[in-house]
């Protein structure tokens, strides 16, 4: 029986992917094989040795301690592309707003006082305050070219708008879903010196801390709009507010708000609904509840954030061993030394790799002996060994 923990409440249509006979979901079972989470920051969090993989049901994974769990061979999966659509939506949404002045225009009315005879007065007159443009031939600028960033620009391709694209390490599977119209960019400068919006759909990391600051703001264009849909302090808050005040930039919409963007005249905060979409929930927990129980049962590996991906088909006959190991020579010469010492025959095996971490899947004839696997765990630079 396989326990998981919920920190999160995730969705009924994912959590039913979990057989009940052969597994036990909880907020509170103790020593879980896996967690499911969402938003629910582990740093500080005390996780038992019991633990083998954690789910995030979203694509970031800043509230998780990456490098920690890698130490201790705990995969950490996430769900991307899961929720692309749901931002998608809610980025068109927010060149619109800021386009037509849409937020403006709307507390302007809603605030109008007298009989309806004059407040049609006042509509007339106040009106012009809120003159806006149109999409069709302005340009867009999208920072990160991946499942979210290229559904906004083929999105804001068919609305009719010129779409410059950068990310140094777009993936194959990205480039081959990219409309062929976007164009290059090849370094955040030059997409920023060309477009008249420009959205971020990036990791926050230290490479991206403030992608956008005093010094970049500089080569936009005047009037430019900045949307940042990805995570806080990507974007400068108060470098983008002293540009909108200054009039160099029209406005900036994002996803977080705080003291200093919430009551900005020109600055629309949204309450992280990004991911807010019956949809994506349900989407997002449908996929990484797919991949913790393919990593329990099978060793198998997609979409981990940590560890390489690593599929192989199960033989149906035999045993699985997965053992997850510190990237160095000679690693599958050892493990694989063991085995043959104790007569085991390996029908099938597989050995990834990713940055320090390496990994290996066996299948082998018959049962593998405790005293093999306690072997194969005393290897120097193993880190964990599982039978399935």
């Amino acid at each position: 029986m396989y326990k998981v923990q919920t920190l999160n409440n995730i969705s009924d249509l994912g959590l039913k992917r979990l057989p009940l006979g052969q597994y036990t979901v909880d907020d509170e079972v103790a020593d879980p094989d896996a967690i499911l989470v969402r938003s629910t920051k582990m740093h500080d969090m005390q996780l038992s040795d019991s633990l083998k993989a954690i789910g995030r049901a979203g694509a970031g994974v800043n509230n998780i301690p990456l490098e920690a769990m890698t130490q201790r061979g705990v995969a950490v999966f996430n769900s991307p592309g899961a929720n692309a659509n749901a931002v998608k939506e809610l980025v068109l949404a927010g060149m619109l707003l800021a386009s037509r002045n849409i937020c403006q225009a709307w507390d302007f009315a809603r605030n109008l006082e007298g009989d309806d005879a004059s407040i049609h007065k006042q509509v007339e007159a106040g009106k012009k305050n809120y003159v806006g443009v149109e999409l069709p031939g302005r340009t867009l600028g999208v920072v990160g070219l991946g499942a979210i960033g290229v559904q906004v620009t083929n999105a804001a391709l068919k609305l009719g708008m010129n779409v410059i694209g950068y990310d140094p390490s777009i993936t194959v599977r990205s480039a081959w879903r990219l409309s062929a119209e976007a164009t290059q960019a090849h370094s955040i400068e030059e997409l920023l010196s060309q477009v008249d919006y420009v959205s971020f759909h990036v990791p926050l990391i230290e490479a991206t801390t403030h992608m956008i600051n005093a010094e970049r703001i500089k080569l936009m264009k005047e009037g430019a709009v900045v949307l940042n849909f990805s995570r806080e302090g990507i974007v400068d808050d108060a470098a983008v507010c002293d540009a909108i005040e200054a009039g160099k930039l029209h406005s900036y919409v994002c996803d977080y708000a705080s003291n200093t963007l919430k009551r900005h005249e020109r600055v629309i905060t949204l309450p992280h609904i990004g991911a807010s979409t019956v949809e994506a929930e349900d989407n997002c927990a449908v996929m990484v509840v797919d991949q913790i129980r393919d990593y329990l049962e099978n060793g198998n590996i997609v979409n981990s954030v940590n560890f390489p991906e690593a599929v192989m088909p199960r033989t149906n006959q035999g045993s699985r061993i997965a053992i997850v190991n510190s990237n160095v020579p000679n690693m599958v010469g050892q493990i694989s030394t063991a085995m043959a010492e104790a007569n085991l025959n390996i029908i099938d095996l597989l050995n990834k790799s990713r940055g320090d971490i390496a990994y290996t899947l066996a299948d082998v004839e018959g049962d593998i002996p405790l005293d093999v696997i306690e072997k194969i765990r005393a290897i120097e630079g193993v880190v964990c060994v599982r039978t399935l």
